[in-house]
């Protein structure tokens, strides 16, 4: 069955991000001169230039920084998912990441709470990091 639902356009400042989910990993990127940590574009840190950030493989440990439970869906691509959890995770590098939280009970879900990622392949170009929770 092919994937229905909205795909991201990977391009070159996303490329790092896709081809490390393909591999397992998550790939964010690291400000040389700072250490900060962000994802994944080098926009949301302006005053750092490309000679200055490179990629590193994150641990894919964080906690839930915020997060709402879907319960309608996002068009028809995404009725048969409902409820699902969309969330802004706090990684343990400090970087954030806009994502799902995969869990059989949304309503359990705490600010907070530790997850750590897992990679959905969806297909053969296109595998999603995700998270669930830990612990």
């Amino acid at each position: 069955m092919a994937y229905e639902k909205p795909v991201p356009t990977i391009d070159a400042e996303s490329a790092h991000y896709w081809n490390g989910a393909k591999e397992q990993k998550l790939m964010i990127q690291r400000c040389k001169k700072t250490g900060k940590c962000f994802l994944y574009s080098r926009r949301l840190a302006p005053e750092v230039d490309d000679s200055q950030v490179e990629w590193i493989q994150a641990s894919g440990k964080g906690e839930i920084y915020s997060y709402t439970v879907a319960r309608r869906p996002a068009g028809p691509a995404f009725k048969a998912d409902v409820p699902y959890v969309i969330a802004s995770i706090t990684l343990e590098e400090g970087a954030r990441i806009l994502t799902n939280v995969v869990t059989d009970d949304p309503d359990s879900l705490k600010i907070g709470q530790k997850v750590e990622v897992f990679f959905d392949k969806v297909s053969d170009d296109l595998t999603i990091p995700k998270f669930k929770v830990v612990g």
